[in-house]
């Protein structure tokens, strides 16, 4: 640990009650906006892959890749939720999104029509967007 983290902890520590609530508070609506953003870019890097994939490649699979990229949404949400709650009312992060990418791989498969690795690569398109948002955040 560094000395201004080692600073930081101990003005954390010597807080009084109602500075920390508010500390918390502020930190828990930047959070909040910072998973907005997320998932807003995600959104539309999904669409503009979705759009691609359907001029360059076909219907089936752009419809993989949406599915797929839906399912990336949904993991990343219910991965934030359980990460938001940490502290609050849980104290481990949550494993119900590690059923996301096991019902992409199922239906994949169910379905003849639907192609594999346009589904996992629409699934890791929330990945980019973490990577464009911490590049954004660190440029401000």
């Amino acid at each position: 640990m560094s000395k201004s983290e080692n600073a930081m902890l101990e003005s954390d520590l010597a807080m009084d009650q109602p500075s920390q609530v508010l500390l918390h508070q502020a930190c828990s609506e930047e959070y909040d906006q910072l998973q907005k953003r997320v998932l807003f870019l995600t959104a539309v890097l999904s669409a503009i892959a979705v759009a691609i994939a359907g001029i360059f490649f076909g219907f089936y699979t752009s419809i993989s890749l949406l599915i797929g990229a839906l399912s990336g949404l949904l993991y990343f949400r219910l991965l934030a939720r359980s990460i938001g709650k940490l502290g609050k009312t849980s104290k481990t992060v949550g494993k119900v999104q590690m059923a996301v990418p096991v019902l992409l791989v199922v239906l994949t498969s169910r379905f003849s029509s639907l192609e594999l690795l346009p589904s996992i690569l629409g699934f890791l398109l929330y990945k980019p967007s973490l990577v464009i948002q911490a590049y954004f955040d660190s440029s401000k």
